[in-house]
C-alpha cells in the first residue's frame, strides 16, 4: 500500500511551495506576486527559527525522537528539509529576478554595481563617503578582537583581507541601520535604486585600507527561537519579568542557518561555519536579497499603478445587525456570526463599547492571544474597567513573536484596573473567548462570543475568520466555567456544548467521528467536513482513516500542514483534501459532522494538531441557529468548488490546482461579491 502519512515538516514545506507558486503565477498582479515572494521568505525564516531549531535541539540532546507518523529521526527530517529548501530557493531566486525585471516597465529599477554606469558608481561612492561610511562599525577578527556576535536575521558584509605579508584576516561590517534606509535612490537618477548593503559591500575596501580584498559577501544568520518557557520558569520569579528576560535571550540562541549572497572559497565558508557553529549543510547561497522586507517599500512606490495590485476590497457592513439599535439586544433576539474579512469587525467592537457603558453589565472576561498595534479592543476593556466593570483578561505572554507586545498590553490593562491572568503552566491559552455578564431585572444574562481568530482589527482585514455571538444561557454558563478554571489554574473537565481542550476536545471529536462510522456501518449516509489550518494529530488522523474505510465521505479544506495523504485505495479512498492559498489567509476552522438533516456544526480556534487538541486551551462552539448553519454549509461548499486557488492533494501527496467545475470560481472573490451585494440591499 502507498504511504498514507506525510511528515509534518515536509508537508509545511509543500504549503510554502504553494505560497511560492502564487509568486510565480502570472495571473496574479505583479506587486502581489512580489508580496507572495516576500511571504515565502518570511515564512521560511520562522520555519528555521522554530521547527528546524526544535529538531536541532532534539539532535543535540541525543534524543532519538522519531516522527510518530513517518518514523523519521530528527536528522533524517533535517536532511530532507535542507534538500527541499535548496530546490525551492532556486525557484525563489528565479521568480524574484523575473518580478524585478518586469517592474522596470513601471519606472522602478533596482540595480547592482555590475549593471551600473561609471558615472553612477562615482556618485554612489561620494554618497557612501558622506552618508554611510561615518555611521558603520567595522571589525577585524583577530587575537585581540574575537568574532563578534551576529544578530538574528540581520545582514552583515564580510570580507577576507590580505596583509602586505600575505596573512589573511576577516573583516565584518553590520549593514542594518535605522539611520539610512535599505533602498537608496541614486542621486540625480530618479527611479533607480540600490540596496544599502550592496553599497557597503561594493566599497568595503575603502573601510579596510592597507589590506587587499581577497573575497567578500553579504551574510545573514537565522537563530533558533524555540524556547521551552515552562521548562525554564521558576515559580518564585515574577512571570511577566521572566518572559521579558527570556525574549532577550532568544536573540542569542544558536544559529540554524547561514545565508550568503556570493560564492566564496570553501575554506572561507568552513571558517565562518566554525565561528558560528553552523554545519556546512545549513549554508545557503542565493541570488535574491537575503532579506526581502524592503519589497513593501517598493510596493508603496508603485501604488499609482492600480493594475499592479488586487482590486481594492473593503470589509462590508453585516446585514445581520441594524444600525442605531443595541447590539446586545439584537444578539438576545437571534445568534449572530461575522465572517472576516468580508464583513467588518465593527459590530464586535461596538458590542465591547456598549458593554463598557451598559449599567446592566457587571463583568467582561476575555482571552487575548494576538492584538493589533493600536488595539481598540484594549481601549474598550480599559474604558469598561474605568467605568467600574469587573474586567478579567487572560493575556497569553507565550504567543510566539508577540510576547513583547502582550507584556506591554498586560501592563496597560493592569494599570487601568483590569485583573490580568496568565494562563496555565505548560499550556498556552489559544482560545478566542469573550463573556459579557449582565444583571437585568434580577436575572443573570450572558452574551458569549467565540471566534476562530484573534481580536486583531488589522488581521481581520487579511485573514478569513468567523465570530459567533450568542445569548444562549447554556453556552454562557460553560464559558463562565472556563474563566473560573483559568483563574484557578485548572482544566475544564467536562462540558455539554462547548468543546474545550485539553480535556474535552480531542475525545469529543473522536466520538463525533465514531458516530459517523456507526451510521456508515448501518448502511446510512455519513459525512464529515473539516476546514483547518493544519492536520497533524495522529489519533484523529487514524480515526479519519478508520472512517474512510467504513465508507464515511470526508471533505477537508486544509491550508497548511496535512499529515494524511488522501485517495489511497484501502485506506483513505473516501477522503478529499484541498488547500486554498489566495489573496487572504484562510484561518477559520469549521467542523461539520453528519448529513441529511442531522448535521452538527462547530466553529473553533483549534486546528487538529496535537499542540491544539491536548496541549493548549482551545474552544470550539456549536452553531445552533439554522440560518447560520446554512451559511456555514454554503461557505464550505463554495470552498470545495474553488478551481482557481484551491489545490487538490493526490494520493502521492502532491498538490495541483483543482480543475473541477465548468466555469472559473475563486471562493474568496465570491465571498466578497456576496458581502458587497448583501450590504447594498
Amino acid at each position: 500500500m502507498k504511504d498514507i502519512y506525510m511528515n509534518r515538516e515536509l508537508s509545511w514545506l509543500k504549503f510554502n511551495e504553494r505560497v511560492l507558486e502564487e509568486a510565480e503565477n502570472e495571473n496574479v498582479p505583479l506587486c502581489e506576486r512580489m508580496s507572495f515572494a516576500s511571504i515565502y521568505q518570511s515564512n521560511l525564516d520562522e520555519f528555521f527559527m522554530v521547527r528546524v531549531g526544535s529538531l536541532m535541539d532534539q539532535k543535540l540532546l541525543n534524543k532519538e525522537i522519531r516522527d510518530n507518523k513517518t518514523n523519521m529521526t530528527s536528522q533524517e527530517q533535517i536532511d530532507a528539509i535542507l534538500k527541499k529548501v535548496q530546490k525551492l530557493n532556486r525557484r525563489r531566486d528565479s521568480v524574484y529576478a523575473e518580478i524585478m525585471e518586469k517592474v522596470e516597465d513601471y519606472g522602478f529599477h533596482l540595480t547592482t554595481f555590475r549593471k551600473m554606469e561609471k558615472e553612477d558608481e562615482s556618485v554612489m561612492e561620494a554618497y557612501f563617503d558622506g552618508e554611510i561610511a561615518p555611521l558603520i562599525s567595522p571589525t577585524i577578527v583577530g587575537k585581540r578582537q574575537p568574532f563578534p556576535f551576529l544578530r538574528n536575521k540581520e545582514i552583515y558584509a564580510i570580507v577576507i583581507l590580505e596583509t602586505k605579508n600575505k596573512k589573511e584576516r576577516m573583516g565584518i561590517i553590520p549593514c542594518t541601520s535605522n539611520i539610512f534606509g535599505r533602498l537608496i535612490e541614486i542621486p540625480g537618477k530618479s527611479g533607480y535604486f540600490v540596496l544599502s548593503e550592496e553599497v557597503i559591500l561594493h566599497f568595503i575596501a575603502k573601510v579596510f585600507k592597507g589590506y587587499s580584498v581577497k573575497a567578500k559577501s553579504l551574510i545573514r544568520i537565522t537563530r533558533n527561537a524555540d524556547i521551552d518557557t515552562d521548562a525554564l520558569y521558576d515559580e518564585d520569579l515574577d512571570y511577566r519579568e521572566f518572559m521579558a528576560d527570556l525574549i532577550k535571550s532568544r536573540k542569542k540562541l544558536s544559529p540554524v542557518r547561514l545565508e550568503l549572497s556570493r560564492e566564496m572559497d570553501g575554506d572561507v565558508v568552513d571558517v565562518l561555519c566554525r565561528y558560528l557553529e553552523v554545519e556546512r549543510s545549513h549554508v545557503f547561497r542565493g541570488d535574491a536579497p537575503l532579506d526581502m522586507s524592503f519589497l513593501s517599500s517598493v510596493r508603496d512606490k508603485l501604488r499609482k499603478n492600480p493594475e499592479l495590485f488586487f482590486e481594492k476590497r473593503v470589509p462590508q457592513k453585516s446585514p445581520q445587525f441594524e444600525e442605531g439599535r443595541s447590539i446586545i439586544e439584537q444578539i438576545k433576539e437571534k445568534d449572530k456570526m461575522l465572517s472576516y474579512p468580508y464583513e467588518s469587525i465593527r459590530p464586535f467592537l461596538n458590542l465591547l463599547n456598549e458593554a463598557a457603558h451598559d449599567k446592566s453589565v457587571v463583568s467582561i472576561k476575555m482571552t487575548l492571544y494576538r492584538l493589533a498595534r493600536h488595539s481598540k479592543v484594549i481601549e474598550a476593556l480599559i474604558e469598561a474597567a474605568e467605568n467600574g466593570k469587573e474586567v478579567v483578561v487572560l493575556v497569553e505572554l507565550r504567543a510566539r513573536f508577540d510576547e513583547e507586545n502582550n507584556i506591554e498590553w498586560s501592563r496597560r490593562l493592569e494599570n487601568a484596573g483590569c485583573q490580568v491572568i496568565y494562563g496555565l503552566e505548560g499550556y498556552k491559552v489559544h482560545s478566542k473567548l469573550c463573556l459579557i455578564t449582565r444583571k437585568n431585572e434580577g436575572q443573570i444574562e450572558y452574551i458569549t462570543q467565540i471566534g476562530t481568530g484573534n481580536y486583531n482589527e488589522a488581521t481581520a482585514r487579511l485573514y478569513t475568520d468567523l465570530s459567533l455571538m450568542t445569548a444562549n444561557v447554556d453556552i454562557g454558563l460553560e464559558a463562565a466555567n472556563i474563566f473560573q478554571c483559568l483563574a484557578k489554574g485548572e482544566f475544564v473537565e467536562q462540558t455539554k456544548n462547548l468543546l474545550v481542550a485539553p480535556k474535552c476536545l480531542q475525545n469529543r471529536v473522536l466520538d463525533l467521528i465514531d458516530e459517523e462510522i456507526g451510521h456508515a456501518k448501518a448502511g446510512e449516509p455519513a459525512y464529515i467536513g473539516l476546514k483547518l489550518n493544519s492536520l497533524t494529530d495522529k489519533k484523529i488522523i487514524d480515526k479519519l482513516i478508520e472512517a474512510s474505510c467504513a465508507g464515511v465521505k470526508i471533505d477537508m479544506v486544509i491550508r497548511g500542514i496535512c499529515c494524511l495523504i488522501p485517495g489511497v485505495e484501502g485506506a483513505t479512498a473516501n477522503i478529499r483534501v484541498l488547500s486554498i492559498v489566495g489573496r487572504f489567509l484562510e484561518h477559520s476552522r469549521i467542523y461539520i459532522f453528519g448529513c441529511d438533516g442531522r448535521e452538527k456544526y462547530y466553529i473553533s480556534s483549534a486546528d487538529f494538531m496535537t499542540r491544539n487538541t491536548v496541549r493548549r486551551v482551545e474552544v470550539a462552539a456549536p452553531v445552533f441557529d439554522r440560518d447560520l448553519q446554512m451559511e456555514l454549509s454554503e461557505m464550505f461548499i463554495m470552498l470545495l468548488s474553488d478551481n482557481q486557488k484551491a489545490r487538490r492533494e493526490d494520493s502521492n501527496g502532491n498538490y495541483t490546482i483543482s480543475d473541477e467545475g465548468e466555469s472559473p470560481l475563486n471562493a474568496q472573490e465570491e465571498f466578497y461579491a456576496h458581502a458587497y451585494a448583501r450590504a447594498a440591499q
